[in-house]
């Protein structure tokens, strides 16, 4: 299974100011897998620890002291295996479960930096005892992975020449023949019901039954709600599965804000904000803050209180929502909010895990653009739309009020460029 991280791992290790790696994902988005892989690829060879319920003889390599040297002679001891300066890829894998060992990772960057160290985790910085570790701050990079986007998709299902036709297209800007406009079309509708995790896009791939799709996808949720009862405090993990149960309803109202009281009636901010704080940082939800001036630099015109939340996989928003495979593959008959919020979580996902840090713009309570995001030097608005009858009230407002050097409708029309709105297919957004 291709993953684009795999480019950015290798800018990594070939970097002259290349530090241990931490790369940070919700469980379920192949961390590991990814790790190995690229362990294999590039390197020598690999040496795998794995922190969760790790033997105590492992812990202890950590526990005695942070000293790289005496750890790595250690280690290749407990392994069996010689470990080389820049020739071994070492893998720390769920490292919050050993916080010695996640602190060791300053030490190597300051002492040892020739160890190539990438260290995965899914809770890292929320299952920690911040009393008894030290977070290596600035001694490390790090990478966040993320489900399979929709390029990812097709790859994995075997539709590189369809991924090439849509690249090729996009590049020259020009429409997409209407035999390859439909296909891709059909796979954006696929890709809504499976979404991105590794495993679920396995079981399609391998057997196109949306039943095994759909059990795996529960299994992974009944996994995040087995977390949360595991990493947070019962007050927390109780806040968090109501949050996470709840997002399908908070992004069917017709304000997609996200508001407290959709959970429970007498919901207060200050009673969830933690809970809330659990499952972002956990990369479980995505964040879509409100900026109240389309101007550089965004981040001082957020508006903290005023946000957006999606799944980060817009095919566990289909299990959630309960909308079934053939109401979006054969029936046209669910309502045009159920297709929207389907399209809205689908263009965020996509959007994070293309690198950009998505934005809402929001005018005197009555205009609003869905995306605003920061593509070179500007501030480009993006509407996200499910169908081909598209209105742009909201980017006209935006436009007169701070003239970007373009707009983004982003639907299911084919490719093209007028009036200066750049309209992408739903299926290319991973062109952007």
């Amino acid at each position: 299974m291709d993953r684009l991280i795999m480019q950015e791992l290798l800018q990594w290790k070939n970097s002259v100011d290349r530090k241990p790696l931490l790369l940070k994902g919700a469980r379920q988005v192949g961390k590991t897998f990814v790790c190995l892989d690229f362990g294999k690829q590039y390197y020598q060879n690999v040496v795998y620890l794995h922190f969760e319920g790790a033997p105590a003889t492992l812990r202890g390599i950590f526990q005695a002291d942070l000293n790289p040297n005496r750890i790595i002679e250690e280690l290749s001891v407990y392994t069996k295996q010689t470990i080389l300066p820049e020739k071994t890829l070492l893998i720390f894998d769920e490292i919050q479960a050993c916080e010695e060992a996640l602190t060791s990772l300053k030490y190597f960057n300051e002492e040892a930096n020739d160890y190539h160290i990438i260290a995965a985790g899914s809770f890292l910085g929320l299952a920690l005892n911040r009393e008894k570790y030290s977070f290596p701050v600035g001694k490390v990079d790090l990478k966040t992975l993320y489900p399979l986007n929709f390029k990812e998709f097709l790859l994995a299902v075997g539709e590189n020449s369809l991924v090439q036709k849509i690249e090729e297209a996009y590049a020259n800007t020009t429409p997409l023949a209407d035999v390859y406009h439909e296909a891709a079309t059909d796979w954006y509708k696929k890709y809504l019901v499976v979404g991105g995790y590794p495993a679920v896009v396995t079981k399609f791939a391998e057997t196109s039954d949306y039943n095994t799709v759909r059990a795996e996808q529960a299994n992974i949720a009944d996994s995040y709600i087995a977390d949360m009862a595991k990493y947070a405090t019962p007050q927390e993990t109780v806040r968090s599965i109501a949050i996470f149960n709840t997002l399908p309803s908070q992004l069917a109202k017709e304000n997609t804000k996200f508001q407290y009281s959709v959970i429970k009636s007498n919901a207060r901010a200050k009673d969830y904000e933690s809970s809330l704080h659990w499952l972002k940082n956990a990369s479980v939800v995505l964040e879509n803050l409100k900026i109240t001036e389309g101007k550089i630099p965004e981040t001082v015109y957020e508006e903290p209180n005023s946000f957006k939340i999606y799944y980060s996989d817009v095919g566990l928003l289909c299990l959630k929502s309960g909308i079934l495979p053939q109401d979006i593959l054969v029936n046209s008959n669910i309502s045009d909010r159920a297709r929207g919020l389907l399209a809205e979580n689908y263009v965020a996902q996509q959007l994070v895990s293309s690198g950009y840090k998505p934005h809402y713009w929001e005018y005197n309570g009555q205009y609003e653009v869905d995306f605003v995001c920061r593509i070179n030097d500007d501030l480009i608005p993006i509407e996200a739309k499910w169908d081909k009858n598209v209105k742009a009230s909201s980017l006209n407002v935006y436009t007169k009020k701070y003239t970007p050097s373009y707009s983004i409708r982003v639907s299911l029309k084919n490719l093209g460029f007028e009036n200066n709105i750049k309209s992408i297919p739903l299926y290319a957004l991973f062109c952007l």
